[in-house]
């Protein structure tokens, strides 16, 4: 039996009145790019999810011959799609594409009744040879994230505004690469007596290893390898910083008393799993250190949002993501300086798409140079 989501597309999709000029109806490549990311950005507030079928048609049409193809192809694909969906140029006369919204695609169902509808329509009005050229692709928004994929989880395709965005600020992106390697450096010869002194210090209070690796997220949900000082015992437990983390995001954590912060900081504080040499290490930030090594690889910026945890990216709701799409994570941020564990996760999060909004070397210069107050206050550290 059809789902009701797939009934109501069935009445829904009347045919669109006929018109001689098709391509009136068809929006250009910017004002359909636009059209997706503003569609993007209202289902993570509305959690209604949407389709975007691109349909390749053939790169470079300049003859007549295509030409009289290609109308063929945007009437039919007018015929068998609503009124209100919306048809436009992913790639100029190269990649036609239709936005369904308002469907709640639960199964593969009301794809294949899209496509099946599609075809016949094209079928009808294309030679065998025609429509067998045609390459069809569907894209759900939201998509399904892994956070433990070792490969992209994200999908390109749904954010053409990020691609446009990086694509004009690559001189920024270039000026912002060579201050992280060579901050990096310079840092890393500098506080290499300071290295020592913290690694003989960690192994002296306690087992276990000098470095402590975790799995984090980066740029684009890419997992890769973390690297801090260790400041806990080793073989220790998470699940306590799992659930607190699950109710900080959900809004329902409460503010712990910390030491240099009167009204709390919304963190773990008094944790039996901290050694003494990591308490002053986390308070002063020197566990930190050895990002500037996450930095040289280029997993890291010296500036830009933390790192998050698998299990942190689990319990995220959609617009929580675009704090790992819009800027490559980092060692201090706007979040460090103007927030840090005073403010709550969703105003975390809004501190870092404005960072990611406003990015710039100039910025970076200022917040690293705001980082070192920051941390001499102490404000919202344990």
């Amino acid at each position: 039996m059809a789902s009701t989501s797939t009934r109501q597309l069935a009445r829904d999709r009347s045919p669109r009145p006929q018109n001689a000029a098709v391509s009136s109806e068809i929006l250009t490549e910017e004002i359909f790019l636009r059209m997706i990311s503003l569609e993007r950005k209202r289902s993570e507030r509305t959690q209604r999810p949407f389709v975007l079928l691109l349909m390749e048609t053939g790169r470079n049409l300049p003859t007549q011959k295509n030409g009289r193809i290609l109308v063929e192809i945007l009437s039919a694909l007018q015929a068998a799609t609503r009124e209100t969906d919306v048809m436009g140029w992913y790639e100029s006369n190269s990649v036609v594409g239709v936005m369904f919204t308002e469907i709640t695609p639960d199964n593969n169902l009301i794809l294949s009744t899209i496509l099946s509808r599609i075809s016949e329509v094209l079928r009808d009005r294309l030679t065998t040879e025609q429509f067998s050229q045609l390459k069809f692709s569907f894209h759900l928004f939201p998509e399904e994230w892994d956070p433990h994929n070792p490969d992209r989880p994200s999908n390109p395709t749904l954010y053409p505004d990020l691609h446009e965005r990086n694509g004009l600020n690559w001189v920024s992106r270039g000026i912002k690469r060579m201050m992280d390697v060579t901050g990096s450096l310079v840092l890393l010869a500098l506080l290499s007596p300071v290295f020592f002194l913290i690694a003989a210090a960690i192994k002296l209070s306690s087992r276990g290893p000098v470095l402590f690796r975790q799995q984090r997220i980066g740029e684009h949900g890419t997992p890769f390898t973390f690297l801090k000082f260790r400041s806990m015992y080793a073989n220790n437990d998470s699940s306590q910083h799992k659930e607190y983390v699950r109710q900080l995001i959900a809004g329902q954590a409460a503010k712990n008393p910390a030491n240099g912060s009167a009204e709390g900081v919304f963190k773990l504080t008094n944790d039996p799993r901290i050694t003494t040499v990591g308490g002053f290490l986390r308070r002063t930030s020197l566990d930190e250190l050895p990002q500037f090594i996450n930095v040289l690889r280029g997993e890291m910026s010296l500036v830009g949002p933390r790192p998050p945890v698998p299990y942190e990216v689990e319990a995220y709701a959609t617009w929580h993501r675009r704090r790992l799409l819009e800027a490559k994570p980092g060692i201090t941020g706007l979040w460090q300086v103007e927030g840090r564990s005073r403010v709550g996760f969703d105003d975390m999060v809004r501190l870092d798409l404005r960072y990611a909004r406003q990015s710039s070397p100039w910025l970076d210069v200022k917040i690293l140079l705001q980082t070192p107050k920051a941390v001499i206050a102490g404000n919202g550290a344990c």
